[in-house]
């Protein structure tokens, strides 16, 4: 029986693991915490930090092959290893996505059409990149930004006075671009073929995803040229394993936004919502079998649980009803805007969502 080793244990570890428990293929976790989600499925967990090389090749020794389910994995500690271990999804996917400035810089270089952007360090440049491209824009930390932290929108000079402590790391700037919806994909691809679940249209709240509508409600041509051109960059790049690449979408034209080499949280609908998920096609590219094509079941709703929304989910969770589907993830502590889990509405649409359940969250 092979062994998946994950680079953390948080819930996309949780569901790496479950998925990868139901195709009889093992699991070992390393992450900080002692009570980390995915270390209660996980056959085997590591305590130790993503920093530590020595915990970090431990979780190799232990495995047949190893992925990762966040992004800030320090090179220094994973580019060695990935000659000595097996490691298919490789560095590069994580290095590129790991610095906006190059991730824009690489899929510009690779045919994507991008907001205008522009590398900041300090007031003079940000000034100056202001001056050639206009307010609004939105600043934004080139390292370590997630859920809305680390950006502010500008569109005063007010705000850029505001946004100036931002500059105490390397920023880029971004052309605001006023679309008309975000919509994502996910794809898994091997050495044979790549695989692309269906395009979700995603709402969010205070930055962070609250809501996945499946099938995005787009028209049918913007949906084939963003597949094919999320194929095309992924093969272009080089790209092995999973890749999610969030979109935004105005007037029929199509914006790279931002990519993660992992599995994404738009993507967990995939669970119940298509006949195979992202999780599963994952383990399998991991451990070599080959990759099914997903098709949607039925037009489905992901809603997003965060630490405020909480109580609400485990309500709907002891009312079983059809085609509703509530995880909760099992973090031992609850916060406003953590994610604590998510529920999947199966055989709803966008305006069904809104009438019946929308009023139960805050």
């Amino acid at each position: 029986m092979k062994t998946i080793g994950i680079i953390g244990g948080g819930q996309l570890g949780l569901m790496i693991a479950e998925q990868a428990r139901l195709l009889e293929v093992r699991t070992v976790c390393l992450d900080p915490a002692a009570d980390a989600p995915a270390g209660a499925v996980c056959d085997d967990h590591i305590v130790g930090r993503f920093d530590d090389p020595e915990a970090v090749e431990e979780l190799c020794r232990r495995s047949d092959v190893v992925t990762y389910e966040f992004e800030n994995v320090p090179g220094e500690i994973l580019i060695p290893l990935c000659e000595k271990y097996h490691i298919p999804q490789g560095y590069r996917p994580l290095y590129d996505s790991q610095d906006r400035l190059r991730e824009k810089s690489n899929a510009r270089d690779h045919g994507l059409q991008t907001p205008r952007f522009a590398a900041v360090d300090d007031e003079a440049s940000l000034r100056a990149a202001v001056a050639d491209m206009g307010l609004p824009a939105v600043l934004k930390t080139r390292t370590l930004g997630y859920d809305g932290h680390g950006q502010l929108v500008l569109r005063s000079e007010a705000d850029i006075e505001q946004a100036l402590p931002l500059l105490a790391v390397p920023c880029i700037l971004e052309e605001f671009i006023p679309f008309d919806f975000e919509a994502s994909i996910v794809m898994v691809a091997d050495r044979e073929r790549i695989v692309s679940f269906p395009i979700g249209r995603n709402v969010h709240r205070d930055g962070i995803l609250d809501l996945c509508f499946v099938p995005a409600e787009v028209d049918a041509e913007v949906l084939r040229r963003m597949k094919s051109q999320s194929e095309r960059f992924m093969r272009a790049c080089g790209y092995e394993g999973i890749l999610a690449i969030e979109y935004f979408v105005r007037q029929g034209e199509i914006y790279f936004n931002e990519m993660a080499p992992r599995p994404h949280n738009s993507g967990h609908y995939t669970i119940e919502g298509a006949t195979t998920n992202q999780f599963r096609e994952l383990v399998r590219y991991l451990v070599g079998q080959p990759l099914e094509e997903p098709r949607l079941v039925a037009p489905t709703v992901m809603k997003n649980i965060l630490g405020q929304d909480l109580e609400a989910a485990e309500r709907i969770a002891r009312e079983p009803q059809e085609g509703v589907f509530v995880h909760i993830y099992g973090k031992s502590e609850s916060r406003p805007k953590r994610k604590m889990g998510h529920i999947t509405f199966v055989g709803m649409t966008a305006a069904e969502y809104a009438r019946a359940w929308a009023d139960r969250f805050v």
